[in-house]
């Protein structure tokens, strides 16, 4: 179960990151609201998982999770650029998302 809340924070850890950037610097109040909301789901769920996960572990895929997802976010709906080193980077931090997971398979 501290996997499945850990990735739902990560997933709100997107919404926050993408609600912050339409808040255009907090002047638009829906999206501030849901940046606000979304902000404090992701914390309370990865406080949540770090009760059973080693902190290395969920921190890093936290942060992986957030870090793809607004990568993915910005080029799909922002428009962002997409070239060959952006994927490669990204392709290493799942990379390394992997390679966490599977370091810590012994544990909860």
């Amino acid at each position: 179960m501290p996997w499945i809340y850990l990735a739902i924070a990560g997933v709100l850890e997107v919404v926050w990151a993408f609600a912050m950037k339409q808040s255009m610097g907090f002047t638009r109040m829906v999206p501030t609201v849901i940046m606000g909301v979304s902000m404090l789901g992701s914390f309370a769920l990865l406080a949540v998982a770090m009760k059973t996960l080693p902190l290395g572990t969920a921190y890093t895929v936290w942060t992986g999770i957030g870090a793809v997802g607004a990568f993915t976010v910005g080029i799909m709906a922002l428009g962002e650029a997409v070239t060959p080193m952006r994927v490669a980077a990204a392709a290493m931090i799942v990379g390394g998302l992997v390679l966490m997971k599977l370091s810590s398979s012994g544990e909860t």
